[in-house]
Parts: structure tokens; C-alpha cells; sequence
């Protein structure tokens, strides 16, 4: 059978199993123990899923998971929360949208110090759409928004799918990390843009303004937002200084944010042991859909699909543009059956000899390759971030995944614009390495 009839097969098995109700980490098992049966040679699926699943789920990386969703389950249960929304509010009550750029703002800045989209994407829905829910602003571009602006936590450095690249594609990681600051603000002003145009657009889904205030009691308001600022500082400054890595930076966000519980008196057995199940449970949820995942990772790994997918479009022999564009289709695509860093590892060796010829820098080219991550995040029908808000908020896939396709097209828009101007990502790596 040909790998496009291979790749239809099983993605339509998933799409199946996904509509029929199945749970989502047992639907990727599934296709990914289809997908073992076109290989050749006898290879045990039951075996390498018991390994896979073992092997995928016994990191240490993976440990600043449930610390960073632990820590947004702590600060959702003070008053933080409440006082994050009341510093930010007389800032942005101008902006059209208002309060739903604290998304944005708030996923670029715990982006920053989680290096994970799922973490990031789960601790501020944590704290966010209640907020909103509970100010009367409109759920769908809440969510959007969320899915979106959960991506940064890949794209803004420290990012462990960087790091992954760097590795593969044998470049600097410092270099790709600075990479990444720029093309990060652009990502973050293009959902701020769409924000404020829709609700340009749509004036009667937004709040009304609230009162005006002088900017001495903006500032006093402002004093709220000391106790998440001086947290998130922490955690950051000491990744960015080597003090500690994102697992240690994690269980000291952990710790900061029970400093903060007990400072405010929030800090009871009830909401202890409330935001310890809260934690466990997504982060029981996320785990297993990471297993099932590498398992489907696998399979097709050993089918050949994402290397002769590669293979067929340096058999194409494109202009330069005409490769990214290739490139981008080819991602989206296999962004809908494998994680990112799977994507990464498959498929770079390949397709960076096809990339060198053709004259991109591939310290330019590892962004490019973070931005299509972030669309495989928001696209259906396996799109992670899809499915962490769709836990979160519990609202059907459908409902999640329309509400994010307005920003998987502005993702496609910054791979446009960093294409057509590659100083965007270059810039800062130049100045600082020459």
C-alpha cells in the first residue's frame, strides 16, 4: 500500500474514533497500533507501546508539568487571580477588547519561564475564563484566545522545542532562543490586533468601560499585580542565570505561589488539598494524551510517512518561497497526528540539507519550524491545546476548535511575514553573535 493511502487510512481512523467519543489517548493507541500493522520486519506493537508509553512518561523534563499546572491551581485559589484582572483592568480599559488582551499579555509572560504550550495554555485558562466568564465577555474569542496565545510558551525562549532543534539541526541554542523573542512580540501583536478589530466589529459583546481613574489610582491598583510580577521574575531571572532548570524553576513557582496563599490567607487544608486533585487531574488528563501520542509518534516513524513526505517535496524542486509554502502544508499535515518535537526529530534530516540549498539560515529556519508547532497545537482534529481547553472550560471540540481558527490563521500570517522579512527573527542573533 502507498504512504498517501497509508496516511489517509489512518487519519481517518482517528477522525473516526474521535467522533465516536472515544477517549483521546486511547483513540491515538489505537491508530498508532493500526499504523504498526503496514510495518514490515514483525515488529512487536505491544511491546514498543509499553515502551514508548514507559520510556516518553519517565522524564524529568515532563516533571515541570504538573508543578507549573499545580502552581496555577494554587494562585486560582487566592485572591491573585481577582487582583491580576483588577491591576491589569484601568491599563486596558481604552483597548477595545479590554480585559481579554490579559490572555495574551499573561500566556507571553508565563511563556516565558514554563518552556511548555500545554502548561502555559492550562495555568492562565485556570485563572483567566473564569474571570472573564464572570465579567460577561464573549466565551468564544476567550477560548480562541487562549489556544492561541498558549502556543508561546514554545516560541518565547526558554523552549524545550528550541532545544530540541538546536540539537538536531546542530546550530547554537542561544542563538535560537534570541530567535525567538522578536517573532514572539509579532505573535502577540497579531492576536492583540485581532482583538481589538473584533471588537471593532462586534460592540455589543463587550463589557461596558469601567469607570475612568487618575493615574495615581491606576498605580494604586496596580500594586496588586506586585505578588504575580515578583513569581514570575523569580522563576525567570533563574532560569535565565542558570540558577536552576525548568523542573527546579517550576517547584520554585510551586513554592512562591504557596508563600503567596499563606500571605493572603487563602492558604486553608480545603484549597490545599483542592488544588492538589485539581492538579492531578489535568495533569492525569495531559500525561495520558502524551502517551498515546509518542505511541502514534512511533508508528509512524517506523511506517516511513513524515521522511517520505519530506522526500516528496524535495522531489518537487521548488523556488525558495515555494518550499516554505511546501513545507508549511507538509507540517500542518502531519500537525494533525504527531506532537511537535516528534515532527522535529522525524523529519530535520531531511529536510535541512533541502533547506541549506536553498539558501535559508537555519537559525531562521528553526523558528519557522516553531511557529508550524504552534499551528499542529491549534488544529484539529489533535491540536493539544484544543484539547486541554477542552477539558477546561467543558465544552465540545467542535466549539473549541472553531473558536481557535481564527489565530491558526494569524500563526499562517506570521509565517508569512517572517518569510518575506527574515531580519524579524535574525536581527537580535546577529547583533549579539556578529
Amino acid at each position: 500500500m502507498e504512504m498517501l493511502e497509508i496516511s489517509a487510512l489512518l487519519l481517518g481512523f482517528l477522525i473516526l474514533l474521535l467522533a465516536g467519543g472515544v477517549w483521546i489517548a486511547i483513540a491515538l493507541m489505537a491508530c498508532g497500533w493500526v499504523g504498526m500493522q503496514f510495518v514490515g520486519g514483525g515488529i512487536p506493537a505491544g511491546s514498543v507501546l509499553a515502551t514508548t508509553v514507559w520510556g516518553n512518561s519517565a522524564s524529568w523534563t515532563l516533571a515541570a508539568l504538573p508543578l507549573f499546572i499545580w502552581m496555577g491551581e494554587i494562585l486560582f485559589r487566592t485572591r491573585l487571580s481577582e487582583e491580576m484582572f483588577r491591576g491589569l483592568a484601568p491599563w486596558l480599559n481604552w483597548l477595545p477588547g479590554r480585559l481579554m488582551h490579559v490572555n495574551v499579555l499573561a500566556c507571553g509572560l508565563f511563556g516565558s519561564v514554563s518552556g511548555s504550550s500545554a502548561a502555559t495554555c492550562a495555568t492562565v485558562a485556570k485563572i483567566a475564563l473564569p474571570e472573564l466568564n464572570k465579567r460577561g465577555y464573549d466565551q468564544t474569542v476567550s477560548l480562541g484566545s487562549l489556544a492561541g496565545a498558549g502556543t508561546l510558551g514554545i516560541l518565547i525562549p526558554p523552549s524545550i522545542t528550541m532545544v530540541v532543534y538546536a540539537v538536531a539541526a546542530n546550530v547554537s541554542i542561544i542563538q535560537v532562543f534570541l530567535a525567538g523573542f522578536l517573532p514572539g512580540f509579532l505573535v502577540m501583536a497579531l492576536y492583540s490586533g485581532y482583538i481589538i478589530v473584533w471588537s471593532l466589529l462586534n460592540p455589543g459583546k463587550t463589557p461596558p468601560a469601567e469607570p475612568r481613574r487618575s493615574f495615581g489610582e491606576k498605580l494604586k491598583e496596580s500594586l496588586n499585580l506586585i505578588p504575580c510580577l515578583a513569581l514570575i521574575t523569580l522563576v525567570f531571572v533563574s532560569l535565565l542565570f542558570g540558577w536552576a532548570t525548568a523542573t527546579e524553576c517550576a517547584a520554585w513557582g510551586v513554592a512562591g505561589s504557596l508563600a503567596i496563599a499563606w500571605w493572603q490567607k487563602a492558604l486553608s487544608w480545603e484549597a490545599f488539598w483542592a488544588s492538589v486533585m485539581g492538579a492531578t487531574r489535568i495533569t492525569c488528563m495531559i500525561m495520558l494524551i502524551l502517551a498515546g501520542a509518542s505511541f502514534m509518534s512511533i508508528s509512524m516513524g517506523y511506517t516511513g510517512i513524515p521522511a517520505a513526505l519530506a522526500s516528496w517535496v524535495d522531489s518537487l524542486h521548488l523556488g525558495p518561497y515555494g518550499l516554505i509554502a511546501a513545507l508549511t502544508v507538509m507540517y500542518i499535515v502531519l500537525g494533525t497526528a504527531l506532537d511537535g518535537i516528534s515532527m522535529i526529530v522525524l523529519t530535520t534530516t531531511v529536510v535541512i540539507p533541502m533547506v541549506k540549498q536553498a539558501g535559508f539560515d537555519l537559525v531562521w529556519f528553526g523558528i519557522f519550524l516553531v511557529l508550524v508547532v504552534e499551528m499542529a497545537e491549534v488544529s484539529p482534529p489533535v491540536g493539544f491545546n484544543l484539547f486541554v481547553l477542552q477539558t477546561m472550560s467543558g465544552k465540545d471540540s467542535n466549539t473549541v476548535a472553531k473558536a481557535a481558527l481564527p489565530f491558526f490563521f494569524l500563526l499562517v500570517a506570521a509565517v508569512a511575514i517572517i518569510t518575506v522579512f527574515p531580519q524579524i527573527v535574525t536581527i537580535l542573533p546577529d547583533l549579539a553573535f556578529g
